[in-house]
């Protein structure tokens, strides 16, 4: 092939490469599913491959139905990592909240809020002020098992052979992409920074920083 030709081949690769919305060095769907593997067999769960979502937005979540569990993740989560041990420290994070009982326990509250929640329509503007203290609530247990997750998912990404700072990093990339939790009351989610600064300690304590 003359060199106009292979030139020729090389920009419509680019061209082709750009097209698809993956930026450089991101992870595949092979790269996922075998990190998933891996956290699923030091965590004693079934393997069931990982069903990934046609969406901009980095995320990646469990959906349980009839005792069963699937797990997602975004090609927008995909697309911003590109080191199987950033996607491995996620997964690991959601497997925490399989094994430490998270969904059982969320759904158990959220028929209770529903509850308190009917049982206050119609009432004057203070109780409703009530309601939304109940809802407060619920957003705090709803951190505490996102840290419990957290703390969860270093170690056990650790246990399978991943580096411990996978999580950290895929928290960091997160953030420059510009998606993080901002600290009020309403948000699920701890705020960034302080999630960020408890998985470094955490982190550290496995393995140094490199």
């Amino acid at each position: 092939m003359n060199r106009i030709g292979k030139t020729m081949g090389v920009l419509l690769f680019l061209l082709a490469f750009s097209l698809t919305g993956v930026s450089e060095g991101a992870i595949d769907q092979n790269t996922v599913n075998r990190a998933w593997k891996r956290i699923s067999a030091q965590t004693g769960m079934e393997y069931k491959g990982v069903l990934f979502e046609q969406k901009k937005e980095p995320n990646a979540w469990v959906k349980f139905s009839s005792g069963n569990h699937t797990v997602h993740v975004t090609t927008g989560l995909m697309n911003i990592l590109d080191r199987e041990d950033e996607i491995a420290g996620i997964l690991a994070h959601e497997a925490g909240h399989i094994k430490l009982g998270h969904y059982n326990s969320s759904v158990g509250r959220s028929i209770l809020w529903s509850l308190l929640f009917r049982a206050l329509e119609g009432n004057t503007a203070g109780e409703v002020a009530g309601s939304v203290g109940i809802g407060l609530a619920e957003s705090g247990f709803s951190r505490e098992q996102e840290v419990e997750s957290d703390d969860y998912g270093i170690r056990i990404a650790a246990d399978a052979g991943y580096s411990p700072w996978g999580l950290v990093r895929a928290m960091e990339k997160m953030k420059a992409a510009g998606y993080k939790t901002s600290p009020n009351g309403f948000n699920s989610h701890p705020p960034t920074e302080r999630r960020l600064e408890r998985l470094r300690r955490n982190a550290s304590v496995i393995e140094p920083r490199k």
